[in-house]
């Protein structure tokens, strides 16, 4: 088995081995072209999750087979990329802020993140600049690459120094990060067998009438529930109101959701009626940083036993940054990932997000493998992906090749896979999902709406 295959994700999950052999791939040469087989992660990542979705819509419908999977490299590499092909109302959208960059340090290298308000008033605060990028440029070449980030993290901001592989690998994060398996799951207690209604098969939406609250921002975590919403599941967003998400980050992960806002502290009593409702819940913020709110996997299983809980964060649950901040950028700049798409004198990055789609796919697949357990055997479940461990996983699939002679088809552009609809933000120009299989949906059934609009309850 190859590192970078469907038959390892669907293993990492739980799948039946034999069910691997249900997908195909329509291998497109040029398509997120890059030093480290990016295009072998995102094809896993989707075939995965197009094969979970298969198998639980052939359990509810009563199919006598899985349908097949037919995982297409170049709808997969439209999506992988769907921020930049958004376009509203003819404009595209800002997709990083002036300060999120790289940035010279006095002994190498340091990327920020200040997308958000609140991020860039933290790396100011802590550099003690303005917003003007020379005054953080001279800011930063003072100080080391460690320093920099040391600081910057210390006042709430984001800031990673540049590492070469091995030495995150000798870094007690990259440690904590290697000794866990891809995907962590488990079962948390012996609530009994989920009992799901027959679905119909025209389309086949294996996650009709599952509730799941969406409790994610920026993209991994929103991929993951806007694909669980294109396979038919009510999923509802909630936001606190006080931190409002980029507009163009709603328009792309919104699709199929509906958004509301709710103070998870001063209005316990929404929040809680809406836990008694959910099926699934899906985190994705630092490790640690919802517990106060009874959100932890076990906390949630005392008290709506038999539901799902996925949750997805940046460096892990477990070592010393486990309680940080951290992005897609980011990650690609402590794992090595920067370093080896360019150098250590003049870092790169990938052709796309590619962890945060990746993981995005990967965890709604998790959901999909737990549904169906529980239809099969029960049971409280829990699915766990970091950002950090698909950047390990990435790596250690550098330098892989076909296993065996394909045939592969040229690639024109992402023209196919790109479609236009009316909706409550303007005229949308949009990545079609790249999640395919006999008989499954090709689009969501409703555009993204207004951000934070809708009310904090259950249809």
């Amino acid at each position: 088995m190859t590192v970078l295959s469907t038959e390892y994700t669907w293993a990492a999950l739980g799948g039946d081995p034999a069910l691997a052999a249900r997908v195909s791939a329509v291998v497109r040469t040029g398509v997120l072209a890059s030093r480290l087989p990016v295009r072998e992660l995102a094809r896993a990542c989707v075939g995965c999750c197009a094969l979970a979705a298969a198998e639980l819509g052939a359990l509810r419908a009563g199919l006598p087979e899985v349908p097949e999977v037919r995982v297409d490299d170049g709808a997969v590499a439209t999506a992988f990329v769907s921020e930049r092909h958004l376009l509203v109302d003819g404009r595209a959208p800002v997709t990083f802020a002036p300060l999120s960059r790289f940035w010279r340090t006095a002994d190498g290298w340091v990327r920020t993140h200040a997308n958000y308000p609140h991020h860039r008033a933290r790396l100011l605060a802590a550099l003690g600049t303005s917003e003007d990028p020379a005054s953080v440029s001279a800011a930063l070449a003072e100080r080391s690459s460690a320093e920099a980030e040391e600081t910057v993290y210390a006042a709430g901001g984001l800031a990673v120094a540049l590492r070469t592989s091995e030495e995150w690998a000798a870094h007690e994060q990259g440690a904590a990060v290697s000794a866990r398996p891809l995907a962590e799951r488990g079962r948390l207690d012996s609530a009994r067998a989920r009992v799901l209604p027959p679905s119909g098969n025209d389309p086949l939406l294996p996650a009709a009438g599952v509730r799941v609250l969406d409790l994610t921002r920026v993209v991994a975590g929103p991929v993951a529930t806007r694909t669980l919403a294109l396979l038919g599941a009510d999923v509802l967003r909630v936001d606190a109101p006080q931190l409002p998400e980029l507009p163009g980050q709603h328009a792309d992960t919104g699709f199929g959701k509906r958004s509301a806002v709710l103070d998870l502290a001063a209005d316990r009593h929404a929040f809680e009626e809406l836990l008694a409702g959910a099926d699934v819940v899906v985190t994705g913020y630092r490790p640690g940083a919802l517990d106060r709110f009874g959100l932890s996997p076990e906390a949630l299983a005392g008290r709506r036993p038999g539901v799902v809980v996925a949750q997805l964060s940046a460096w892990g649950v477990y070592g010393p940054w486990s309680e940080r901040r951290g992005f897609d950028s980011l990650v690609q700049v402590a794992t090595g990932i920067a370093a080896i798409e360019g150098s250590v004198q003049e870092p790169g990055a990938l052709p796309a997000q590619a962890l945060d789609h990746g993981t995005g796919y990967l965890l709604a697949a998790g959901v999909l493998r737990a549904l169906s357990d529980q239809v099969r055997e029960g049971g409280s479940r829990f699915v766990r992906l970091a950002l950090a461990g698909t950047a390990g996983w990435l790596t250690s699939g550098a330098g892989q090749g076909p296993t065996a002679p394909v045939r592969s088809f040229g690639y024109d552009g992402p023209e196919t896979w790109l479609a236009e609809r009316d909706s409550a933000l303007g005229r949308l120009r949009y990545a079609l999902p790249p999640v395919s299989f006999a008989s499954g949906p090709v689009d969501w059934v409703r555009p993204p709406g207004v951000w934070g609009t809708d009310r904090p309850r259950w249809v």
